[in-house]
């Protein structure tokens, strides 16, 4: 992080999407590595402001990946991705059940 002065009365805009994709923190930064350590985790937010849904959302996540895990990606690898500052995700993602 730098050390930057905003003026009184600017607007910051934060995008979600550009969590943990900065280049100059992580090589490949726009690559899915399930390796990749991130010291500071703030996607639960921290302290008082903690996610009190934080561990439903684990169990989610859990369970979600154990179904994706079931399929497999039919025809081929390469993927249309949608990049907006919402979200980011394949804009489709056929599959076939193993």
């Amino acid at each position: 992080m730098g050390d930057s002065v905003l003026p009184p009365g600017e607007t910051v805009m934060i995008a979600l999407a550009a969590a943990s994709h900065d280049p100059a923190r992580f090589p490949r930064a726009g690559d899915f590595d399930i390796h990749r350590t991130t010291p500071v985790h703030l996607a639960f937010g921290h302290g008082i402001h903690y996610c009190l849904g934080a561990p439903l959302a684990r169990v989610q996540v859990s369970t979600a990946l154990r179904v994706l895990l079931a399929l497999r990606l039919a025809g081929g690898a390469d993927r249309s991705w949608r990049r907006t500052l919402i979200s980011r995700g394949v804009t489709d993602l056929p599959v076939q059940l193993r």
